[in-house]
């Protein structure tokens, strides 16, 4: 056992840290170090909070922290940065509005940063998660900022999807363009102090509460703390009264993980053998001077790659 997995299976911070890293970065020990904790996980319930730039989600969890905690959860904040690296970007002002939460030693809270590749995300968090669930954390919570593709995808590596929104940023609109109201478990309105947040609520309402999945829909202000309570109690409701359906959702995540891993093996082979193979100057030669469409091309090359 690598002395960085004796730490992560102790609760250790530091290891901890150094383990996200690694996984972060793809380094040559991030394949040691899943293959030597993977047995150990699969204790820890995992919620991720999306929403677009400026509803409130950092300010949120902050709040929600401390009724979790007295729910009896020992909890870690993964925030994922879509732009920038570990130690820039919008985490500054996650750990401003999350400061009573960083000094707090029981909670352990890490910025990942997505480099800019949508499948890159998907894969650091699930082994950040496991890092986390091998280290006896058993409720995790995955922020994204906000940014598009990225909302959508936190959603595929989680049990449950919390999206928020708030009045005055065109989320009613942005939800059905960025295809937020197809994701959620449970749709919270923060900022419910200010006005138009009783029209985006019952917009969003009308727009999703009456769906065959029928999710939940609440108000929460993180200024007069309303709503916080019943967020939290309604998000442990939900994460602890799912059972079976988790364990499917689960077999899908993994199914979902080993066919990108796959995929992902083979197209950088069939990269190598691009790169090697003389057929494929040729090919790019014939395609400059006109003397073959590129789907002709593709197929032939194709055929000859995979014989």
């Amino acid at each position: 056992m690598l002395p960085i997995v004796k730490g992560v299976l102790e609760g250790e911070r530091r290891s901890l840290a150094r383990a996200i890293s690694i996984v972060d970065n793809d380094e040559s020990e991030s394949q040691i170090i899943i293959h030597q904790i993977f047995h150990k996980t699969g204790s820890a319930k995992t919620i991720g909070f999306t929403g677009s730039a400026g509803s409130g989600k950092s300010s949120l969890i902050g709040k929600l922290i401390p009724v979790f905690q007295t729910l009896g959860y020992k909890i870690a904040i993964l925030a994922v940065d879509p732009t920038s690296p570990i130690t820039g970007g919008a985490i500054l002002g996650d750990r401003v509005r999350m400061q009573t939460i960083i000094d707090d030693d029981t909670v352990f809270m890490r910025s990942m940063a997505s480099r800019g590749a949508i499948g890159g995300v998907s894969k650091s968090l699930r082994n950040a998660i496991r890092i986390l669930d091998a280290a006896g954390y058993d409720l995790i919570i995955a922020e994204s900022v906000g940014a598009g593709q990225l909302e959508i995808e936190i959603s595929r590596v989680v049990d449950l999807t919390v999206v928020v929104f708030t009045p005055y940023t065109g989320d009613n609109i942005q939800a059905i363009k960025a295809g937020l109201t197809e994701i959620g478990d449970l749709y919270v309105i923060n900022k419910a102090d200010l006005a138009g947040a009783t029209t985006l609520f019952n917009s969003i309402l009308d727009l999703i509460g009456n769906t065959e999945r029928k999710p939940v829909v609440l108000k929460a202000s993180t200024k007069t703390g309303s709503g916080i309570k019943e967020l939290a109690l309604s998000i442990d409701k939900l994460i602890n009264s799912a059972g079976s359906s988790y364990k499917e959702k689960e077999k899908r995540m993994l199914e979902e993980e080993l066919k990108d891993m796959v995929l992902n093996i083979v197209e950088l082979k069939l990269l190598d053998m691009l790169k090697n193979n003389s057929k494929y100057s040729d090919y790019i030669d014939r395609l400059v001077n006109k003397k073959i469409d590129p789907y002709r091309a593709a197929e032939e090359l194709s055929a000859i790659l995979l014989r």
